[in-house]
């Protein structure tokens, strides 16, 4: 129905307004309607606290909700957590209609609170708008089923491949629409990871800041070194590892999994993302192409590594997309997963 993708689309829209506050808990938004009439919005501002689904039912204020419609991204949860079961609160509420946008991927609660809410009587419908909801959580919903963090490869690059100068020098290669976006993700990100020289050269914050540069948020910062002894010396806030083969890159993944990191930005340079790239543990590419060409044979290209033996060992890519960020571009994809 026309009506349930618009309703569908605004609690999309809540739902990005927790973008890196919700973690390890997805971000979702929720509005309730009757008669084509807004009653009550929400989205998961901060984990730990109330949910979508309850905020905009206490959004709705005094307005009945008898007979009225909610709209949620994601199924209801039907457990109870930090926060009680959002399912008992929908049926208390009188909510006689659920519209959802995708169901929980956790296997312990897939369709579970669909059959709670059918069980006392409630219609449900959907997915709606399955594709854009998938999206929005595609971090969490890695992490919930299989406890490794959605890994994001990000590289900015000139036209040519280049990500630096032979001297390592990078700044800056892409515009400022583009860098603006890198705060976004970086906002998104509960870790960032870059490699030695990259931390070296450039002096990384990898904060997020807004546009006065007031610091709105520091993610864990993780360095990636063969010489791990020689940063011993550096500030608090840092952590360096060794992340020489695939076997060291799972058992690490494995580790921020279980200390409830649902997302790894992976920001550079060209070794890491090969190494990265090499093990199989990359989820997605963003590569930011500026419009240069910087030439070179000493300039750094993108992605290092060893040197493949034919143009069949190229990597595939996915479900690829490119957009527009002011005078860049960027071109995203999901590394296709090698058979094992």
């Amino acid at each position: 129905m026309p009506d349930d993708v618009k309703w569908m689309r605004l609690a999309i829209r809540l739902a990005k307004r927790g973008l890196g506050t919700t973690s390890p808990n997805p971000m979702v938004g929720a509005v309730t309607v009757r008669n084509g009439r807004l009653l009550g919005q929400g989205w998961h501002v901060r984990a730990g606290e109330g949910h979508a689904e309850v905020n905009a039912i206490r959004d709705a204020g005094r307005k009945k909700l008898r007979g009225a419609t909610l709209y949620v991204t994601l199924e209801p949860c039907s457990t109870t957590g930090r926060t009680p079961p959002c399912t008992e609160a929908i049926l208390a509420s009188g909510i006689s209609r659920v519209v959802i946008g995708c169901t929980d991927p956790n296997p312990k609660h897939t369709g579970r609170g669909i059959a709670i809410l059918r069980g006392h009587g409630v219609e449900t419908a959907g997915p709606v708008c399955e594709a854009e909801c998938l999206l929005l959580n595609e971090a969490f919903f890695k992490w919930i089923t299989t406890r490794r963090p959605f890994v994001l490869l990000k590289l900015a690059e000139t036209l040519d491949g280049k990500i630096a100068a032979q001297n390592g020098s990078s700044q800056w290669i892409t515009g400022e629409p583009a860098r603006r976006h890198v705060q976004m993700l970086r906002r998104w990100a509960d870790a960032v990871m870059a490699g030695a020289e990259t931390y070296r050269i450039d002096a990384p914050r990898f904060t997020v800041r807004d546009a006065d540069g007031n610091v709105l948020k520091t993610p864990r910062r993780i360095i990636v070194t063969h010489h791990i002894d020689s940063f011993r010396d550096a500030p608090e806030g840092w952590e360096f590892v060794s992340l020489d083969t695939p076997g060291a890159w799972d058992q690490f993944l494995a580790r921020l999994g279980a200390e409830n990191v649902t997302s790894l930005l992976i920001e550079g340079g060209g070794e890491l993302a090969a190494s990265a790239l090499r093990a199989d543990a990359v989820d997605k590419v963003e590569f930011h192409i500026a419009p240069k060409i910087l030439g070179g044979r000493g300039s750094r290209p993108s992605v290092g590594g060893e040197n493949p033996a034919s143009i069949s060992e190229a990597l595939a890519l996915e479900h690829a997309a490119v957009r527009r960020l002011g005078r860049d571009f960027v071109f995203s994809g999901y590394p296709k997963k090698q058979e094992i």
